[in-house]
């Protein structure tokens, strides 16, 4: 662990990692995928709302993406958005959340610039035919840790 923690202060890992999230961003960017600004130091934020405009956000477009870049790629992202992030209210209606972001997160040490290429074009790909996508329906959140343990069923 102490060794870990040597390396992942030095500068020279701190400008791989940089130079990891850069590369990914700007593959993405570059081929109009909507992406938050500036790249994070540990992930590329991909904005759903942007890439997805015709799915309203309470029917979960960062979800819906992030299902299917694991669907068509096995690429794993996370859903920001209103799943995370929304509410409900006293009628069960879903009331959405500010931002609908899906992340890709680079661990440390993990991954090879060919392996965030493969990244890069499963999500081009997806922007590509974006409006094959569809919506979600949630059909179960429990209160405590819904976001984790939601499940949903895609809308036809």
């Amino acid at each position: 662990m102490a060794r870990g923690l040597r390396e992942a202060t030095t500068e020279e890992y701190q400008r791989y990692r940089r130079e990891q999230v850069n590369h990914l961003w700007k593959r993405l960017s570059d081929n109009g995928i909507p992406l938050i600004k500036p790249a994070g130091g540990h992930a590329v934020f991909i904005d759903a709302k942007r890439f997805l405009p015709d799915i309203p956000q309470t029917k979960f477009p960062a979800q819906a993406l992030t299902v299917q870049l694991y669907i068509e790629s096995g690429v794993r992202g996370v859903e920001l958005g209103t799943s995370a992030f929304g509410e409900t209210d006293e009628e069960g209606n879903v009331v959405p959340a500010k931002m609908e972001n899906m992340r890709l997160a680079i661990p440390r040490r993990v991954y090879t610039i060919t392996q965030l290429d493969y990244v890069a074009e499963a999500v081009i790909s997806l922007y590509e035919k974006r409006d094959q996508i569809s919506g979600l329906k949630r059909t179960y959140a429990p209160e405590l840790l819904g976001h984790f343990k939601a499940e949903f069923e895609p809308l036809e």
